[in-house]
């Protein structure tokens, strides 16, 4: 008997309207293989409550890519610029494996405290054959603080990771002066603005922007708030592990 596998909707003028952009054959295979992986693998990890086929390509592939737009997501997944990008706290993937999948080129790390779904990833990047990838066991705050991550990013990706003052924390650290940190959020506003201003600067950054947009199947709201890092993170930071988010700047 052959169990029939849920299929992910291409999506190909939706992609376009609202992106500027789409995947091209590969990339849609391997969102297809990386779904069924994630049902193949959520009772033993937990991964995701959302596994209806339109929901996960809206909540976790478009959503994963939109925080790129603004940044020039189409001419970024043609450019041959090995960049650097830091996924912080990437749970199941979100969103570093869709941008390693869409940015060839770049050098993605996909970084999470808790060694099982480090583990999952692993098998997720040799099944989908993503070599521009690789996975770190470790706390934001450690990383920080090691000379081999400190100012060494281009661009950081925080989602669903804690207070945006703790993600500040855990992002300018690691990111070269110049580069840029993209803060996934829900709900947004202008007194979160300020207290994120306080906490960044700090840090020796600042907030360039705040993008407000509306997912395209559910029209729920979103954010995404961009950090530039303008000069060195003084070396006080990141203060120890807990802390950034026990006692948010």
């Amino acid at each position: 008997m052959t169990i029939e596998k849920p299929e992910l909707p291409e999506m190909r003028e939706l992609w376009q309207q609202t992106l500027g952009w789409q995947p091209d054959s590969n990339g849609q295979h391997q969102f297809q293989q990386l779904y069924e992986k994630i049902l193949y693998s959520n009772r033993q990890f937990n991964l995701t409550r959302i596994t209806e086929p339109r929901e996960f390509w809206e909540k976790h592939l478009w959503d994963s890519l939109r925080g790129l737009v603004p940044l020039g997501l189409a001419e970024m997944a043609v450019q041959k610029q090995p960049l650097t990008v830091i996924d912080v706290g990437t749970g199941a993937g979100f969103p570093g494996i869709p941008v390693a999948i869409t940015l060839a080129a770049y050098r993605v790390t996909l970084v999470d405290s808790t060694r099982k779904k480090i583990a999952f990833l692993k098998t997720v990047l040799t099944k989908l054959g993503i070599d521009n990838a690789t996975t770190l066991t470790a706390r934001a705050e450690q990383l920080g603080r090691q000379q081999s991550n400190r100012e060494s990013y281009d661009i950081a990706l925080l989602r669903a990771v804690g207070s945006a003052s703790a993600c500040a924390e855990y992002a300018l650290p690691l990111l070269k002066t110049g580069g840029v940190a993209i803060l996934y959020r829900g709900y947004w506003n202008d007194e979160e603005t300020q207290v994120l201003e306080a906490a960044v600067e700090k840090l020796g950054g600042a907030i360039s922007s705040i993008e407000a947009f509306t997912t395209p199947l559910s029209h729920s709201v979103r954010h995404c708030i961009y950090l530039q890092k303008l000069s060195r993170t003084p070396a006080e930071f990141p203060r120890a592990v807990g802390i950034p988010a026990k006692e948010p700047l």
